[in-house]
């Protein structure tokens, strides 16, 4: 096949053309597969959930009738423990699980630790 002597420039430049704007695209446009943006969009609802069911386990340990008690005990408790004294309570575990999770109960800790904890 004879292709116009013109031709063959013009169609190295579209390869190039199109390789450059893949990763421009891809490198610093933002663009996704679409593999990665399912994981973008499920850890983006389970960081949604996990903030809604921590205000749920914080509302529901300040409504005990010893809450100011049991916030001190919780500030006394380091801070990597925190979560495993919320699961322990049992506010961290939702009406319907057979288990606490520990991504709630760890935000759970530390919403109420920032309000047990006075700043100086």
């Amino acid at each position: 096949m004879n292709l116009p002597t013109n031709t063959k420039p013009w169609i190295q430049g579209m390869v190039i053309g199109a390789i450059a704007t893949a990763i421009i695209g891809f490198g610093w446009g933002g663009w996704v597969t679409g593999g990665s943006a399912d994981k973008r969009a499920a850890v983006a609802a389970h960081d949604a959930t996990v903030v809604a069911l921590a205000s749920i386990c914080a509302d529901r340990f300040r409504a005990q009738a010893d809450s100011p008690a049991k916030l001190v005990e919780l500030s006394k408790v380091s801070s990597w423990d925190r979560g495993n004294f919320i699961e322990k309570s049992g506010f961290a575990q939702m009406p319907g699980s057979k288990t606490a999770d520990s991504d709630v109960a760890r935000a759970c800790a530390e919403s109420l630790a920032a309000v047990a904890t006075p700043k100086t």
